[in-house]
């Protein structure tokens, strides 16, 4: 169904911010623009304000797709070719107003523009070029921008959107090629890794400009980031998270994204429905893992192995490390350095930081920990104070797994209280009749 002139643009917004819900690389700013006056908005360096849907989704900015409609027939994608679905498509200057709108409402901090691949990689950058200079040149708009970039679009129009937008993001989409022949056979990895490569290298290049010229235009200065989406294919926690330590040390990637399988279509390929809904615990997993390798100086090698290649959904990866490794604790938080004190349950980067700084100035105690922010029903039986541990323990696995498992982890409310109902900008209801 292709019939798209009678719609309004609030009819194309319904159909077009649903079929990008399922695109969780929705990142806030990190990066500095300040508005010089002459146009709206502004981008901080502390990043977006966020609104999370029950499933976790991201909601803060106008999260929408150009068009629905694409030339591929990925298996798992709810908007691939051979899905009866109803199509539209934007026109740049209906984005333009939807955003600045938007914007001057206080619905959202910035934009994010994702799109199916409508008759050829190239003709779909040309649009979302098309629509980004009017933002930033006609409309004026000084807000943050994400932007996918389209694998197999020319080099030349990735790097002229890349001076418009603030982060760029290319979905690697499985983690293997093997996976991606299986599900998505019209996608390469090799067109996936060249636009992320070139990214990499013109960010580098713009880095240096900038540093001969100060005034010289930005590249892409929040970074770029991709997804993988967990749970369509049979790889191993421990191969997800090589490929995720792999793309930070050669790509130079800011986040990567895990999203949960969802399935919204029926195929051979894909794994049978069940009841038991997408493997959101199993995203949490990876995303605290992810996080172990971006701040806390882990590498994938240490947290998991081919022998014992998948995460305890008991524990979480740091703590089922830390039971796996007693031979290195206890540890003195009055003399352990700071990489060791990160590896110690219920101490986070910030309140090891903390304790760094302040033992230099005198000997530390439990008390002070609880100050520092540290979680000592879980530290406890990891660290001692002057050589002295906070109750008698026994630095036993079994010993210590039980009363860890009594003390409970919280978990976040996209696992506790899994629900796939999208939150929206519908569900204002002064909002409806502004753009029909």
């Amino acid at each position: 169904m292709r019939i798209q002139e009678t719609k309004s643009v609030y009819d194309k917004l319904q159909i077009l911010t649903d079929a990008a819900k399922y695109d969780v690389a929705c990142t806030s700013s990190g990066t500095s623009r300040k508005g010089d006056g002459t146009g709206m908005g502004s981008c901080e360096q502390s990043g977006i304000c966020h609104s999370f849907s029950a499933d976790g989704r991201c909601i803060s900015l106008l999260k929408i797709l150009f068009t629905n409609e694409c030339i591929y027939d990925c298996k798992y994608c709810v908007n691939r070719r051979s899905n009866d679905v109803e199509r539209t498509s934007f026109t740049p200057d209906e984005v333009c107003t939807l955003t600045m709108e938007f914007y001057r409402r206080n619905y959202i901090e910035g934009l994010f523009l994702s799109s199916g691949i409508l008759k050829s990689p190239d003709y779909t950058m040309e649009l979302l070029y098309a629509t980004l200079w009017k933002l930033r040149k006609e409309c004026n708009f000084q807000g943050y921008i994400h932007v996918k970039a389209i694998p197999g679009a020319s080099q030349d129009l990735i790097q002229k959107i890349g001076f418009l937008a603030d982060r760029m993001s290319v979905n690697l989409e499985l983690p293997t090629a093997e996976s991606l022949r299986l599900l998505a056979p019209h996608k390469t990895r090799k067109n996936i890794l060249t636009p992320m490569r070139l990214v990499q290298n013109r960010a580098s290049e713009n880095r240096q400009e900038i540093q001969l010229y100060r005034n010289a235009p930005r590249f892409v200065p929040a970074g770029q980031s991709t997804q993988m989406i967990i749970g369509a294919t049979p790889e191993t926690d421990y191969q997800i998270i090589r490929v995720a330590e792999s793309l930070y040390q050669k790509f130079e990637l800011k986040r990567v994204f895990y999203s949960a399988f969802v399935p919204v279509n029926e195929d051979v390929c894909l794994p049978a429905r069940t009841g038991e809904g997408p493997p959101l615990l199993r995203e949490h997993r990876l995303y605290q893992a992810d996080w172990l390798l971006r701040y806390y100086h882990f590498q994938a090698e240490e947290l998991l192995s081919e022998e014992d290649p998948n995460f305890n959904v008991l524990f979480d990866p740091k703590c089922n490390w830390a039971l796996k490794h007693l031979e290195q604790f206890p540890v003195e938080v009055n003399r352990d350095d700071y990489k060791m004190l990160l590896r110690v349950p219920g101490i986070g980067y910030k309140s090891a930081g903390r304790i760094v700084r302040a033992r230099k100035l005198g000997t530390l105690d439990f008390a002070d920990l609880k100050k520092f922010g540290v979680v000592l029903k879980r530290a406890l039986y990891f660290i001692t104070c002057n050589g002295k541990m906070m109750y008698p323990t026994k630095m036993e696995e079994d010993y210590i797994s039980r009363n860890l498992l009594n003390t409970g982890e919280r978990l976040p409310d996209s696992v506790t209280q899994a629900g796939y109902r999208q939150l929206s900008l519908f569900d204002d209801v002064r909002f409806g009749g502004g753009f029909r």
